[in-house]
């Protein structure tokens, strides 16, 4: 009989393969014994580790590329390696004082007050990793597709190199179900268990992930195998009778409608996604124009961006949310340094106002793109109601700039997101607003005082909270009541154990994750 281990779900779905173990174990270096030289080897590996985080940054698309903007930008920053190039000048080998040097910063990270260091502890272990590979001259470990990836914890690079091509699932000792990598496995169907506990599944050599019960099961015995492919099985016939759904409206059991858009997070996103699946596009993510350490997008640049989106639309609405950066997405020059707290401080709309000349750009670029379908522009962060008024202002100069100038535009409908607590408290204070959107995620994170990166505090971080979801509901009534269109778009509307609460609540438009949009469709029609 397997050893079976409850955790907690993070990304649904049912997997059986050979375990592969994250080890942070390194071959031994010789050192060279000259403190200069020791000195060289330790910048050539940064140097090497910010040459492959560069790399991976170029394949991988939307959020996987925000996600490793931090790591570069900590790789380039002279300040990490100077503790350990200090204790190379006094003989300690280059190998030892890099360990020592990161071991103290990860470990403050881990100790801080601020969640956002908390959750970026992860980030440094990896770069930790990454330079003693290069020093070492060893190859990342092997993650053979098609196995189970079981260790403390993953990283998200460690999540974005490992090829998925054949299917695969994750079992973690720590974690969290609502960091980034488990944001990475839900978008790509990877069945995923965190807070595993000790590692009871220590000597297991395969092992069957049930993401969605937060079940793993060690070394299965003949029945529970045949126990495993039955429900496997269910769970194929299951995928197949919501891909019927995909091309179709929307409807619950009383015919009603609900509208289904997409998020995305950049250009390539769209290759994998049939316009007739989804009734429009609710949430693209600016950033991905926007790359820590490369130069700002001009308008052309940005122009034909948005665009290009548009024109994937046709006729349908394509909602674009504002450059949202700060909190866990620094840009050098633009994010400030040294905010005791990221997450509370100059971020989204605050930021973009503060640097006016960049939103300014950013404006007229969405204002030509206006003309080419039926463009929405979403603020970020909104907090006082003097934020919609200042943007709008912005708004209506771009278009009066662009209009003397004989340039085609158009001035959209200028909507809100609502994940800011003070918003949703009282959003009859921001009738400014064409149309709300609710990002659930933000949202989950100030209501609950909780970070989703954060393994100690993950099971507070539930957007099925009563305050979260009585913020919901009074937000959607007040839409009712006014005429102000108000839609979902965080992760909350991709997870169908939630959808019941939203509809109560009186939703009637969700953006989802593209992978999710069969599942969510099927889910809607049950009820």
């Amino acid at each position: 009989m397997g050893i079976s281990r409850q955790g907690e779900p993070a990304s649904g779905g049912l997997f059986m393969g050979p375990v592969r173990r994250l080890d942070s174990s390194h071959a031994k270096r010789r050192a060279a014994g000259d403190p200069a030289q020791e000195a060289g080897a330790l910048r050539d590996a940064i140097t090497a580790a910010a040459g492959g985080v560069a790399e991976l940054m170029a394949r991988v698309k939307g959020e996987g590329q925000d996600i490793l903007a931090f790591q570069l930008a900590m790789l380039e920053d002279e300040a990490l390696a100077q503790p350990a190039l200090e204790a190379i000048a006094s003989g300690t080998p280059a190998d030892e004082a890099w360990t020592i040097a990161m071991a103290s910063e990860i470990a403050g990270y881990e100790a801080s007050d601020d969640e956002y260091f908390r959750a970026r502890a992860a980030d440094l272990q990896d770069l930790r990793d990454r330079v003693m590979r290069a020093l070492t001259s060893e190859t990342a470990a092997n993650t053979v597709p098609g196995s189970v990836l079981v260790g403390d914890d993953l990283t998200p690079s460690g999540f974005l190199e490992t090829d998925w091509s054949q299917g695969g699932a994750i079992a973690l000792m720590r974690g969290s179900a609502r960091s980034h990598v488990a944001m990475l496995a839900r978008a790509r169907g990877i069945p995923m268990v965190v807070g595993l506990g000790d590692d009871a599944l220590a000597s297991a050599t395969v092992l069957i992930v049930d993401g969605s019960r937060g079940l793993v099961m060690a070394d299965p015995d003949a029945s529970q195998d045949e126990s495993y492919r039955q429900s496997k099985s269910a769970e194929d016939r299951q995928r197949a009778a919501e891909e019927r759904f995909r091309l179709a409206p929307a409807r619950r059991r009383s015919g009603e409608r609900i509208e289904v858009l997409v998020n995305v997070a950049s250009v390539e996103d769209l290759d994998a996604i049939d316009p007739a699946s989804c009734d429009g596009i609710g949430l693209m993510r600016s950033e991905f124009l926007f790359r820590d350490g490369a130069p700002l997008p001009d308008e052309e640049t940005q122009y034909r961006a948005y665009r290009r989106f548009l024109e994937w639309a046709g006729d349908k609405p394509v909602t674009i949310r504002t450059l949202d950066i700060g909190g866990d997405k620094p840009i050098t020059g633009l994010t400030p340094e040294g905010e005791s707290n990221p997450f509370l401080g100059l971020r989204g709309v605050r930021l973009t106002l503060a640097h006016e000349e960049v939103f300014r750009t950013q404006i007229k670029a969405l204002l030509r793109a206006a003309v080419h379908g039926r463009l929405k522009v979403m603020l970020p962060m909104v907090t006082v109601p003097g934020e919609i008024a200042r943007s709008a202002t912005l708004l209506r100069a771009c278009h009066a700039e662009l209009s003397a100038r004989g340039v085609p535009c158009d001035v959209p409908p200028l909507g809100i997101m609502v994940e800011v607590p003070a918003v949703a408290v009282a959003p009859e204070l921001f009738g400014a607003a064409q149309f709300f959107s609710i990002g659930s995620n933000d949202l989950t994170q100030y209501v609950t005082a909780s970070s989703r990166d954060d393994a100690r505090v993950a099971f507070l971080n539930d957007p099925s909270h009563p305050a979260v979801l009585r913020l919901i509901s009074g937000v959607v009534q007040h839409g009712r009541h006014t005429g102000c269109p108000v839609s979902l778009c965080g992760d909350m509307a991709s997870e169908p154990q939630h959808l019941d609460a939203l509809l109560d609540a009186g939703l009637t438009s969700l953006s989802v994750a593209p992978a999710r949009l069969a599942a969510i469709k099927a889910a809607i029609a049950e009820r």
